[in-house]
């Protein structure tokens, strides 16, 4: 354990960061089963522009790469469309 001041506050403000990021990681992973399970549906378009939606804020708030959105952005669509089309 730390015994600097700056380092035990850093120490606290990584933890809260970690959960966040974890969280946020949690929801990418089930909105993306969400859009492959409604591929094909009704409500397929509406369940990939949420899934889209938060791919992109958790780019934008530095959770995934940029290029890692867009890679699983790109395999998402592939992948419903490759559904849709059976």
């Amino acid at each position: 354990m730390a015994n600097i001041k700056s380092q035990i506050k850093r120490n606290r403000q990584n933890e809260k960061r970690r959960l966040r990021n974890r969280a946020v990681r949690s929801e990418l992973r089930t909105r993306e089963k969400a859009a492959i399970a409604a591929a094909g549906g009704d409500g397929e378009t509406e369940a990939l522009r949420q899934t889209i939606k938060r791919i992109d804020r958790a780019a934008a708030k530095g959770v995934i790469h940029k290029n890692t959105a867009a890679r699983k952005k790109s395999r998402l669509m592939a992948r419903i469309q490759s559904l849709s089309s059976q």
